[in-house]
């Protein structure tokens, strides 16, 4: 019998409160309201296409900006996501998809290797997605990175719509995370890598 892998993650600051619960073995069920628009239609995205259950609410200080609530919504998912692997055992731990979206096209590639990394490639042509700073996107995979311990590669291979750039960019992390955190039958439980061990993220 598969242990359920859910993380469940509550951060408190003096500019937040972020809850998170994220399923990994889901239906892409999603519940998510955290006060910044497209950041929830983007979190929509994540759960339907990688077929993962998640909530996320937020309360914080939007009337300054989006800035904190767009960063500790993306550390508290990381978190949740470091709790959901646990010891990493038996998972695929790689997965890479490219996702198009009419004229624009993103590639992502991943490892739950336990060692935070990003590299991010993405040319947005607008500084806005309606109220929203594109500039905030990076911010986002920034925090989902160190508090995960991914190793995420972002590309940019065609695309001139904001909008369609990144929207592409988290359909396909959400198929690359939904592969490489999927259990592989023929790992049978065993951490995948030749040390024997994959480090978790805050560990």
């Amino acid at each position: 019998m598969t242990p359920s892998r859910i993380g469940n993650i509550h951060r408190v600051t003096n500019e937040t409160d972020v809850t998170v619960t994220l399923k990994l073995d889901g239906s892409g069920n999603c519940n998510v309201s955290t006060g910044v628009a497209f950041l929830d239609h983007m979190l929509q995205q994540l759960s339907s296409h990688g077929l993962f259950n998640l909530i996320v609410n937020a309360k914080g200080d939007t009337h300054i900006d989006d800035h904190h609530t767009n960063e500790d919504v993306g550390i508290a998912l990381g978190q949740a996501l470091s709790k959901a692997l646990g010891n990493r055992s038996g998972i695929t731990r790689f997965g890479h998809f490219a996702a198009p979206l009419d004229e624009a096209l993103v590639q992502v590639v991943l490892d739950c290797s336990g060692r935070p990394h990003l590299t991010y490639e993405l040319d947005i042509p607008s500084s806005r997605i309606g109220n929203y700073e594109t500039e905030l996107v990076k911010e986002f995979f920034v925090a989902v990175v160190n508090n995960s311990g991914l190793t995420l590669h972002i590309k940019q291979l065609a695309g001139s719509n904001s909008h369609h750039i990144v929207e592409a960019c988290f359909k396909a992390f959400a198929r690359a995370l939904r592969m490489a955190t999927e259990l592989d039958p023929r790992r049978g439980g065993v951490i995948p890598s030749s040390k024997g061990v994959i480090e978790q993220a805050g560990a």
